[in-house]
């Protein structure tokens, strides 16, 4: 916790320094409506994520039972297995959160942030994070990994969470270059596009096999071409505390489709390079 912490401040600093996208709104009011989302979120991932999986964990070490169990592997390749079959489990975990209209419902508040940065990777409506207790439980389960293994992943997972979703300008030699092994900042904020097709890809974590092998990458548009957020929900009110924690228990609007009847569609053409290759 205290790692992460440590690493999300420097994020925050870096942000101030290098952005990678304007900002549309103003930060102290952002961070006041993440802040307090993300308070409410921490005390459900206490008090129902975190007892779920350790449940699991233990209840499958017991039997033993899942995957890791069907054949004997040394350590580093059951770590490994571990490690890839744990993200993969989080890659339709996402994807599941943005096909379920349900669940889309609670996900969405993640998503309406008008801006994205390192803020909006703790910004999770607390229902979404109730629901994950039980997807943690099968995930955890199935797979049958070690408490170690878990606990590396859940470190990397929060680590890179934190980093993809930050507003962080990398040098795009570089951030190609790290892209084939991790999501980076410019891939995941294409993720979050009011476009829908292009909110509909990139739903990787960690790593960006997943959507390569899913055939839901896409990394062609710039950043400068995007608009963050969902174009039903780009209202000042929509963004405010009451409103947000409210919304999935309301009447839900036509996401792709702003207040005045518009759909947000990209205006230019994207990059001529193929989708997996990652613009600037």
């Amino acid at each position: 916790m205290i790692a992460v912490g440590i690493l999300a401040l420097l994020l925050f600093l870096l942000e101030r320094f290098f952005p990678l996208r304007k900002n549309t709104r103003s930060l102290l009011v952002r961070l006041v409506v993440n802040g307090a989302i993300s308070v409410v979120t921490l005390v459900a991932a206490i008090g129902l994520v975190q007892p779920a999986a350790r449940w699991a964990l233990h209840w499958s070490a017991e039997r033993p039972f899942g995957l890791i169990h069907l054949a004997v592997l040394p350590v580093w390749a059951e770590f490994a297995l571990s490690f890839l079959l744990m993200d993969l489990a989080f890659y339709y975990w996402h994807l599941a959160n943005h096909r379920v209209p349900f669940l889309w419902r609670f996900h969405n508040v993640h998503h309406i942030d008008p801006d994205l940065d390192v803020s909006t990777g703790f910004r999770f409506h607390f229902g979404e994070v109730a629901m994950s207790a039980v997807f943690r439980v099968v995930q955890v389960s199935v797979i049958g990994l070690s408490g170690w293994a878990f606990a590396v992943y859940e470190l990397v997972f929060q680590a890179n969470t934190l980093f993809h979703h930050s507003n962080l300008r990398l040098p795009i030699r570089l951030e190609r270059l790290l892209n084939k092994m991790l999501v980076t900042p410019r891939m995941h904020g294409i993720h979050h596009s009011q476009v829908q097709r292009e909110n509909n890809s990139n739903f990787g974590v960690v790593f960006p096999w997943w959507d390569r092998v899913h055939r839901t990458l896409g990394l062609n548009v710039a950043q400068a071409e995007i608009a963050i957020g969902i174009a039903g929900y780009s209202q000042p009110d929509d963004n405010q505390l009451q409103n947000a924690l409210l919304m999935p228990f309301r009447k839900q609007r036509d996401y792709w489709r702003r207040a005045d009847g518009t759909v947000v569609e990209r205006t230019s053409p994207a990059s001529r390079h193929p989708s997996s290759y990652l613009a600037e």
